[in-house]
């Protein structure tokens, strides 16, 4: 009997556009013969429809993808319904489908922050990557900086700011600890959208004005000079950490459109020329990092090679892409595990996650001896 699978895309985030290439990109390598698909589109003020495959987005081969939408023909209104995991249309209550699983591919915020994950799990749904907990943690960076120093895992120096801190103060503490450049990034953002590399202290006080308005907490990070590696990592509890790859940016550093929007914005070497012994340690420290932020069925894992061959931990994408130039399905496909069976093996990790937790849950709800 085949699987239903939900494919969860679009949604009220900045990072709209790159689900969508996400989502196309899942959506034609997923084995028909195993799965149903389920086309599960929120557009940006929130609304759920049911997509019609056969012609979803609009401008689906606009090479820049900056235009790609879900298409507003072909929306069907649908609402999941109780612990039943169901889809009901809401012009008539016909049932769609029961889910087995569903694949959320929301970067960002309400996708990638626990929200999803967390609305998943009360409709007794098993989602694909990590759960609330992981979710929440990877997307908040200053929580995740906190956990990984108390773990021993290095990370950039920084500075926190909000919109009650005196930009002037800011600006000289920066200078007097880290110098310039810096940077400036939103606590809860990723695919480096408010991010921004600051000179002088003009740069970055207009730059904390601007990622102010994508979050209400921003960094104000120390630039590390390295390479920039990534590692992907696949798994519950037991991990395969993949070759790294290295992002080596055009300009000044690894941008929005340079990870989506234009494909000469950076060059992508893969495997990264690197050292077995430096590919261990990128490798473990990858794992060790995956297991200290709660992350489960996968995540794309950022940091910098020093010239003293330290490393020094940049973040973690729990939802990372899987668009056509992204690195985290490249990297796993180079490791052995091309994208159809990476899609798989996420399914099979959701659902045996979810398998155990509701395990637990049943012994607390059978056994009244508490």
């Amino acid at each position: 009997m085949k699987i239903n699978l939900g494919l969860i895309f679009g949604g009220r985030s900045g990072e709209h556009e790159v689900s969508l290439q996400s989502a196309k990109s899942i959506a034609e390598n997923v084995n028909r013969e195993k799965y149903n698909l389920f086309l599960l589109a929120i557009d940006k003020e929130g609304d759920w429809f049911l997509a019609d495959e056969s012609f979803y987005l609009d401008n689906k081969d606009d090479p820049a993808n900056i235009k790609l939408h879900i298409n507003d023909e072909q929306k069907i209104a649908l609402i999941p319904k109780g612990i039943s995991n169901q889809i009901l249309k809401l012009s008539d209550h016909s049932l769609v489908a029961r889910l087995d699983v569903v694949f959320p591919i929301i970067h960002g915020t309400f996708g990638e922050d626990g929200s999803l994950q967390g609305f998943m799990s009360m409709l007794n749904i098993p989602c694909v990557g990590a759960d609330v907990l992981g979710s929440a943690v990877g997307m908040d960076k200053l929580v995740a900086k906190k956990l990984l120093i108390n773990e021993g895992i290095n990370v950039a120096r920084h500075i926190v700011a909000d919109n009650k801190s005196e930009i002037s103060v800011l600006i000289k503490e920066a200078e007097q600890k880290f110098g310039f450049p810096v940077f400036v990034k939103p606590a809860c953002s990723g695919s480096s959208v408010g991010v921004y590399k600051s000179s002088d202290a003009k740069e970055l006080g207009d730059s904390i004005k601007k990622s102010l308005h994508f979050d209400e907490r921003v960094l104000i990070e120390e630039a590390i000079v390295g390479r920039e590696i990534e590692c992907s990592v696949l798994g519950n509890d037991e991990l395969i950490a993949s070759i790294a790859g290295e992002v080596i940016p055009k300009n000044s550093f690894y941008s929005y459109e340079a990870k989506y929007i234009d494909a000469e914005g950076a060059k992508l070497e893969m495997p990264a020329k690197l050292s077995e012994n430096i590919l261990n340690e990128i490798q473990n420290l990858a794992k060790k990092a995956y297991k200290v932020l709660s992350c489960s069925g996968m995540a794309r894992v950022d940091m910098f090679l020093k010239e003293d061959n330290s490393l020094v931990l940049n973040e973690i994408n729990t939802l990372p892409g899987f668009t056509k130039i992204s690195m985290y399905p490249k990297l796993l496909d180079l490791t052995g595990i091309p994208f159809p069976e990476l899609i798989e093996r996420l399914i099979d990790l959701a659902i045996e996650k979810h398998q155990r937790k509701e395990k637990f849950l049943l012994n607390v709800l059978n056994d009244k001896s508490y």
